[in-house]
């Protein structure tokens, strides 16, 4: 399966290897649109979103634009451990992996979370997810307490029919993509 994982991820990688910044970033806005709407129906004042990969679609000005009128909080590696803390533009760092960080803080609890917008690389439209293999969001989606809204965000690049499942899997409730 680890195999079938592997090549799957490389062939969705070279699918958004077409797509321009600038297409990206076009869709990205189109998504955004889609997640604001979420949100005002769903009553949500605590947002987990991410700092975007190249590769992710480009959600920095949704960061900015909700961190105006609700709390944003976004995702820190330490280890095999990811939780999430507020977002404070003045104290982002990058992490162990690469990615903006906050530099400090305490971390918010599961429990507080009314929303998680999560990257990934291939998902169905059903809500299955395949990340990047660490599985740093299907452990913290897994935990005690977590009661979010669970929005999978993409390009309609990384949407595939069917996709292996294993136990600690996390299904999506929605997935965004455009």
């Amino acid at each position: 399966m680890v195999e079938c994982k592997s090549a799957l991820r490389k062939e969705v990688r070279s699918r958004l290897a077409t797509l321009s910044m600038d297409e990206k970033v076009a869709r990205s806005r189109l998504m955004s649109t889609v997640v604001k709407n979420h949100l005002a129906v769903s009553g949500a004042r605590v947002v987990a979103l991410f700092a975007p990969l190249a590769s992710e679609p480009q959600i920095w000005s949704l960061v900015e634009e909700l961190s105006m009128f609700m709390t944003v909080v976004l995702p820190r590696v330490q280890g095999d451990t990811m939780e999430f803390y507020c977002y404070d533009p003045t104290v982002m760092v990058r992490g162990a992996l690469g990615v903006l960080e906050p530099a400090n803080g305490e971390p918010v609890m599961p429990h507080e979370i009314d929303v998680v917008l999560v990257p990934g690389v291939v998902f169905t439209k059903e809500g299955t997810r395949m990340g990047r293999g660490k599985g740093f969001y299907d452990r913290y989606l897994s935990q005690a307490g977590f009661r979010g809204l669970k929005i999978g965000i993409c390009y309609a690049e990384q949407i595939v029919e069917a996709l292996p499942v294993e136990p600690h899997d996390v299904n999506m409730d929605v997935v965004i993509y455009k």
